[in-house]
């Protein structure tokens, strides 16, 4: 790491301070994490902390939401930034996929939202079957490559999406509760009211998403299916980095999203899901 005192100007405690309202389970150990694999490289103090400059925070911001928004591997994501840094710019703070304001992006058409999850046809009509996706005249969602392609990552693994109602279900519920509780902030008349409804329900639903990994890491463990820590939602858990457990060192998962067919290829190795796979209650 080059000695370099004087470009960083704010600390890591500094960097989690701005980076966490919109990724609350950002952790010290995560920043580390990356820079250890080479995608961020702060500058030093004299007395050997890291410093880091505006264009750092913004680097880490592009990392962070390529691979909460875009599911995009750490590979991918070195390629990209190398390829900024050889033509002498800088990456955005958020992926072009991403709208500004953490607004969905706009809508694609039915091609390349094919070409762009990796599924065909078939698999498609099916999760517009199931309500997993929707169509608003010619084009989808902006959610809806997001959601093509964890429903293809979790194929691997037997889970189709006839299974995933349960999931499509329990959303819309606290959704509705999420629109309750804000439903006093959009009837007020002032100018910002429904700006500041908007800003409520996205931390509620993030509170609700870490809530639901934290259950989610407890009845797993109860089954004994769940690693090291409290109730399945330690350090080391998926559960555990959604519930905000920083952990000893955080490992950049193995993620399914990594697998989806079209994207790097198929599951392999002593990972990969059993032939069999899950079955409806109907037995289909």
């Amino acid at each position: 790491m080059s000695e370099q005192p004087v470009r960083g100007q704010f600390s890591i405690g500094e960097v989690l301070a701005q980076l966490r309202p919109e990724f609350p389970d950002v952790s010290t150990s995560k920043i580390r994490f990356l820079e250890a694999e080479g995608l961020i490289e702060p500058a030093r103090s004299r007395s050997g902390y890291r410093r880091f400059s505006a264009a750092d925070i913004d680097r880490l911001r592009y990392i962070l939401t390529a691979q909460r928004d875009s599911y995009l591997p750490l590979r991918v994501i070195r390629e990209r930034l190398a390829s900024w840094a050889e033509a002498g710019t800088e990456p955005p703070g958020r992926p072009p996929a991403a709208a500004a304001g953490g607004q969905q992006a706009a809508g694609v058409s039915r091609r390349q939202l094919l070409e762009a999850a990796g599924i065909g046809e078939d698999e498609l009509t099916e999760l517009e079957d199931y309500g997993l996706i929707r169509r608003v005249g010619r084009q989808y969602a902006g959610d809806a490559l997001a959601v093509a392609r964890a429903v293809a990552a979790l194929r691997q693994y037997g889970v189709q999406a006839r299974h995933l109602r349960a999931v499509k279900a329990a959303a819309d519920r606290e959704a509705n509760l999420v629109e309750q509780v804000v439903a006093p902030q959009l009837r007020q008349r002032g100018p910002g009211a429904r700006d500041a409804a908007a800003r409520t329900a996205r931390q509620i639903a993030d509170l609700t998403v870490r809530l639901h990994a934290t259950l989610l890491g407890s009845a797993l463990a109860e089954a004994g299916l769940a690693g090291a820590g409290p109730a399945g939602a330690g350090p080391g858990s998926a559960a555990g980095r959604a519930a905000g457990f920083p952990g000893p060192q955080w490992h950049e998962p193995a993620s399914a999203y990594d697998q989806v067919p079209g994207v790097s290829g198929q599951v392999t190795g002593p990972g990969a899901p059993p032939a069999g796979g899950l079955r409806s209650a109907s037995g289909r």
